[in-house]
């Protein structure tokens, strides 16, 4: 019996801010926009007031750290890459913070104070402890309520995958950080779930004579490193890392994504076959 694997690739964003006079890249308004309203230059792919929804449900759940697995070793990791950084940082951001899934990796050895956003509020009310005075606040990634030079550090984990202006959420990011500010994240990119896709898409085909995208778009590696530097961003680093998944068979798997579609954007379908 063939037995459903699951590749996710992490691209991981690293970057300094750079000087305040770089390009007038730090001239973005900053600001918490109306119920319901999104940037007019984006395509408007994700719905963000479903995201919320979704997003509230998942951490409504009665055992949300059962699927949590992928989002705990993330944070993990983001977090190992700053304690690669030899400085402190005194004021932190964590973009579309979840459960706060970096916060808990860190200490105050190197963080002073931590400020947490998220669109979902009952994500902010379930997040975890941790020995750093921390501030949650409801906000969305493409609109950052704080003023320009604030942080100086901002994380990000498994959030930035799905906004509808992406090089907006970056510009976000680097007007709040100060000018020798320091921004960490990562997001899904290039061919994740590349061996579901291929499944949905013969499936769909001998099925029907055709196929429909049913997983939403990842920005290729290569056009991140551009965004950065469009930001405003100067020495850059972008490097990817896969996370395989091994599941014992396709409910497991079904599952397992459902709990992760505020994340991922899946529409599942039980037809489909991975192998």
């Amino acid at each position: 019996m063939l037995r459903p694997v699951v590749l996710w690739r992490l691209t991981r964003l690293w970057g300094p801010a750079g000087s305040a006079g770089n390009g007038g890249r730090r001239e973005v308004a900053s600001g918490v926009p109306p119920s319901g309203s999104t940037s007019p230059r984006a395509l408007n792919i994700f719905d963000r007031e479903l995201k919320r929804k979704q997003k509230n449900w998942a951490a409504r759940q009665p055992e949300p750290m059962k699927f949590d697995y992928l989002k705990e070793e993330v944070g993990s990791r983001i977090a190992d890459r700053v304690y690669d950084i030899a400085r402190d940082f005194p004021l932190v951001l964590d973009v579309g913070c979840g459960r706060g899934y970096i916060a808990q990796h860190l200490n105050k050895e190197i963080v002073g104070k931590i400020f947490q956003t998220d669109i979902a509020e009952h994500a902010l009310k379930n997040s975890s402890e941790t020995d750093i005075p921390t501030v949650n606040i409801l906000a969305d990634e493409e609109f950052l309520p704080f003023q320009e030079n604030t942080f100086d550090l901002v994380v990000s984990s498994l959030s930035l995958h799905w906004v509808n202006d992406l090089p907006r959420a970056l510009e976000q990011i680097h007007y709040v950080l100060k000018p020798d500010g320091v921004f960490v994240g990562a997001m899904f990119g290039g061919d994740t779930l590349y061996e579901l896709r291929c499944s949905l898409q013969l499936a769909e085909t001998e099925r029907e004579g055709g196929f429909s995208p049913h997983i939403s778009p990842f920005t290729a590696v290569n056009d991140l490193g551009h965004l950065l530097g469009r930001a405003g961003f100067n020495t850059l680093t972008v490097d990817t890392d896969e996370i395989q998944v091994n599941y014992p068979g396709m409910f497991e798997l079904m599952e397992d994504l459902q709990e992760k579609v505020q994340n991922i954007d899946i529409i599942l379908q039980t037809s489909c076959i991975t192998s």
